[in-house]
C-alpha cells in the first residue's frame, strides 16, 4: 500500500518547525539513502518514515508516547494491506524514539531510527535545537560546567533551566553512538564533529575568548 507525499504532507499541517513536513522529507532522504546501502525493504522504510511523527503534537499534549500514537494511526490507515507488511511498518514507527522502548528489531526499523537521529545532529540539529528553544523561551546558552545532568535525567527538557547547550550535552552528543547501521554511523561522524565544534565555539564566544 502506497502513501504519497501529498497524503503525508496533509498529516503534518500545523506541526511545529522541529517536527514538520520538512523534517519528514529530510528523514526520508536519509532513510532512502541508508536503506539502499544496507539492503533494507524500501517500501517499508518509506511508508514508516512518512508516518513516523503523525499525531505527535496531540500525543505530547496528552503526555502520551508519540511513537506509539503514530504506530496506532498507521495501523488504522493501512488496514487491508498485508498484515506482515503492516507489522513491519508499525514496528519501525513504534521503535524510532531515543528515550523509550521498544528497541528497533528489524533492519527497516533501524534504518528509520538512524535517519531520524541523523536529522537531530549536525548543522540541522543545531538549528532544530534553537528553533525548539526559541519556541519555549529558553536561554541561548548556559555554562557547560553548570549543566546538572542528574537534574535533567529527573526532569528532562521540561526543566526551566533547559537550554540548547543542555540538549547537546545530555542527548545530541550521544546520538552517534546509538545508531545501528554502518551507513548511519558513517554519516553521523561528520555531523557530530560539526555540532561539537559549534558548541565549543559558542562557549568561547560567549566568554569573549573568540
Amino acid at each position: 500500500m502506497e502513501v504519497t507525499l501529498e497524503q503525508a504532507r496533509a498529516l503534518y499541517a500545523g506541526a511545529d518547525s522541529v517536527h514538520d513536513f520538512d523534517h519528514i522529507l529530510r528523514v526520508l532522504a536519509l532513510a532512502e539513502r541508508i536503506a539502499a546501502a544496507e539492503g533494507a525493504n524500501l517500501a517499508v522504510v518509506r511508508v514508516a518514515t512518512l508516518l513516523h511523527d503523525w499525531g505527535r503534537a496531540e500525543a505530547t499534549a496528552l503526555q502520551r508516547d508519540h511513537a506509539a500514537e503514530a504506530a496506532r494511526r498507521a495501523r488504522e490507515l493501512l488496514q487491508g494491506a498485508d498484515p506482515a507488511w503492516v507489522e513491519a511498518v508499525t514496528h519501525a514507527i513504534a521503535a524510532h524514539r531515543f528515550r523509550s522502548a521498544p528497541e528497533p528489531q528489524t533492519l527497516e526499523a533501524q534504518v528509520l531510527f538512524d535517519a531520524d537521529k541523523l536529522d537531530a545532529i549536525g548543522a540541522i540539529g543545531v538549528a532544530r535545537a534553537y528553533a525548539y528553544g526559541g519556541a519555549h523561551q529558553q536561554r541561548l546558552w548556559a555554562p557547560i560546567e553548570t549543566v546538572d545532568l542528574a537534574r535533567w535525567h529527573r526532569e528532562g527538557d521540561a526543566s526551566d533551566q533547559h537550554t540548547p547547550v543542555h540538549e547537546f550535552l545530555v542527548k545530541l552528543s550521544r546520538l552517534k553512538d546509538r545508531l545501528y547501521t554502518r551507513t548511519g554511523r558513517a554519516l553521523a561522524e561528520d555531523r557530530h564533529r560539526y555540532m561539537a565544534d559549534f558548541f565549543q565555539r559558542l562557549d568561547a564566544e560567549v566568554r569573549g575568548e573568540r
